[in-house]
């Protein structure tokens, strides 16, 4: 896949929800060379609910661009390869509301996308998104309000640490329509601006499953809230991996849900 190929939009709306797990527990679930990215000694790891404007190829026109809704389940990674150290994330599951970036995906442009419905509702500084994915081991609700201060349990000491640890994980690989690849894609805006999120509800299927996550291994941390920023995706061709060396994140039973009032 070429590295030249580019999709361009603009972040409407985009939410990272973040959870501390336990290194160990983690690293079961990432193919090689992944590693684990760190803080404090925990494993990151997360779903990126992002809205989309004007989603489209290169040099489309903004005006003929896709408005799109997406979650991406995420684990912070690092890995070493020619260039050196390497920071970004594996995501093991993505979603879309849009028919055509499903069937687009893998083949056109690079990921994989699974198709779920979205329920948004924004206003007075307060934000909620509910995924219902097709199969069900994607579930998710967020709701919350923006705030001035990282959640005060959190393992950044304060929002410019969390800001900076996400900002270099931009570069994304996931699972590829050929077995055995994962396609990367790097995520590039024109600026990177952030604020706290005051989570007040969370759910989630994926880190509520205790096949993947056993209790106690997994605690929710903080999340970012991003807004009015454009971007593209980069294509960075594909990674081939053993799936031997790690146990697969989406052939594991049927997950529990797990809805926590903070």
């Amino acid at each position: 896949m070429s590295t030249s190929l580019s999709v361009n939009a603009v972040i409407r709306r985009r939410l990272l929800v973040n959870f501390r797990v336990r290194t160990v527990v983690v690293q079961e679930l990432l193919p090689a060379p992944f590693e684990p990215r760190l803080v404090d000694g925990w494993a990151m790891a997360g779903i990126c609910l992002i809205g989309l404007g004007n989603l489209r190829p290169g040099r489309i026109p903004a005006v003929l661009g896709l408005r799109t809704e997406n979650a991406a389940h995420r684990i912070a990674v690092e890995w070493a390869d020619e260039s050196g150290r390497r920071q970004g994330v594996y995501i093991p599951r993505r979603d879309t509301n849009s028919r055509l970036v499903r069937a687009l995906g893998g083949r056109v442009f690079p990921g994989v996308y699974e198709l779920a419905g979205f329920a948004i509702t924004e206003g007075d500084g307060h934000v909620s998104v509910q995924v219902k994915s097709a199969d069900g081991r994607a579930d998710a609700y967020v709701s919350g309000r923006i705030s001035d201060r990282l959640a005060e349990n959190s393992v950044f000491r304060s929002l410019d640490e969390a800001s900076r640890f996400f900002e270099e994980g931009g570069l994304g690989f996931s699972p590829a329509a050929a077995a055995n690849r994962l396609d990367g894609l790097e995520l590039v805006s024109k600026w990177w601006q952030v604020q706290a999120l005051h989570v007040e509800a969370w759910e989630s299927a994926f880190f509520g499953n205790t096949n993947l996550f056993p209790l106690g291994s997994i605690e929710f941390d903080s999340a970012l809230i991003m807004r009015g920023i454009p971007c593209r995706w980069r294509s960075h061709g594909q990674m081939h991996v053993d799936p031997c060396q790690s146990r697969s994140a989406q052939d594991a039973a049927a997950p529990t849900t797990a809805l926590t009032e903070l």
